[in-house]
């Protein structure tokens, strides 16, 4: 995409719900040493989190806030006054969401909605939300909330008033070093000499708590609203996710959890005509946009009949040696 103007966030305020979750606190950590922001609110319902968090993000700016995207009145409460919101509030544990369907619906739809509703109402900037490659095609529970929750961040720029609130998505895949990820499962299998997985032929899309949170913020300043933003990232077998993890230890295959997809979708070939590509990311418009006039303004490129963009097919891989050089510099 062409360089222009970029949108300052210093002096800005910035709530993140879902602050203490693995990205939460890594995008904290980001905005508060790249910009000097007037408030950064921290909305999350966890209070141990937020208690282990202040003693290491000291900073008279940042304001811990507990509360629960399920109540509108709390987050309307809190979010006077914010120029962005970065929504990464969500449950996502695919086999509980399975057993426990409605309440993955109350946090991430219902949720979702009220974040948007806030926003609108008290005249946020820009407000983007984080996806996941399990919205596309859902086959399970969590993904299908993702869709909706996409969904509606997409149809909330209908609503938006001449000059009102910008809304669009991420979509990314699994977040190495997040509370979520196997690899420290992995680990902690390996001490006993064996690791369970639930398919040798499975594979993912991963991408680092810093790639994920400079994806999603520097996509503050491309959205243009609507967009579903999609970074090119490298993908892995699980085998040899264990093997950089685990190396030498025995491998026993258990099967597939309820709602596991064998691959992973990023971009179905049916959103694909409605894709802008980018040297590092795609943008998936939505259906009343005018792909190639976005395309023309942004200086994107269109994408062939057909395409679609999966663990199996993306053209950048994550080798083992790659793997464990991250695991090294993560510290995991």
């Amino acid at each position: 995409m062409p360089q222009k103007e970029r949108m300052d966030l210093n002096g800005a305020s910035v709530l993140i719900t879902g602050g203490t979750g693995s990205f939460g606190q890594r995008c904290c950590r980001v905005l508060t040493e790249r910009f000097d922001l007037s408030r950064l609110i921290v909305f999350s319902r966890d209070e141990t989190k937020q208690f282990e968090m202040m003693s290491w993000l000291r900073n008279d700016k940042v304001r811990y806030v507990i509360g629960d995207v399920r109540d509108k009145a709390r987050l309307l409460e809190v979010s006077g006054g914010v120029d962005v919101i970065i929504h990464a509030a969500a449950l996502k544990q695919v086999p509980q969401a399975e057993y426990n369907p409605y309440e993955y619906v109350k946090t991430n739809i219902n949720g979702t909605q009220n974040v948007i509703d806030v926003a609108s109402t008290v005249g946020v900037k820009r407000v983007i939300t984080t996806s996941t490659d399990k919205a596309v095609n859902p086959l399970n529970h969590y993904g299908a909330t993702k869709l909706c929750a996409d969904k509606l961040f997409i149809s909330a720029n209908f609503y938006k008033s001449a000059g009102g609130t910008l809304f669009a998505c991420t979509r990314m895949g699994n977040l190495i070093g997040s509370r979520g990820s196997v690899i420290p499962l992995f680990r902690k299998m390996s001490t006993q000499g064996k690791v369970t997985i639930t398919d040798p032929a499975m594979t993912r899309f991963y991408l680092t708590l810093d790639e994920a949170v400079d994806f999603v913020l520097g996509r503050l300043w491309d959205m243009r609203g609507g967009e579903i933003f999609v970074p090119r990232t490298g993908t892995m077998k699980l085998t040899d996710l264990v093997e950089a993890v685990a190396p030498g230890a025995e491998v026993e295959v258990v099967g597939s959890r309820p709602g596991e997809k064998l691959d992973e979708e990023l971009i179905s070939r049916h959103e694909a005509r409605q894709t802008v590509s980018f040297d590092d990311y795609f943008a998936v418009l939505p259906d009343y946009a005018d792909v190639a006039a976005y395309a023309s303004a942004t200086g994107g490129v269109t994408l062939p009949e057909g395409f679609e963009y999966t663990s199996t097919n993306a053209d950048r891989s994550i080798t083992i040696e790659r793997m464990r050089e991250i695991l090294l510099r993560e510290g995991i």
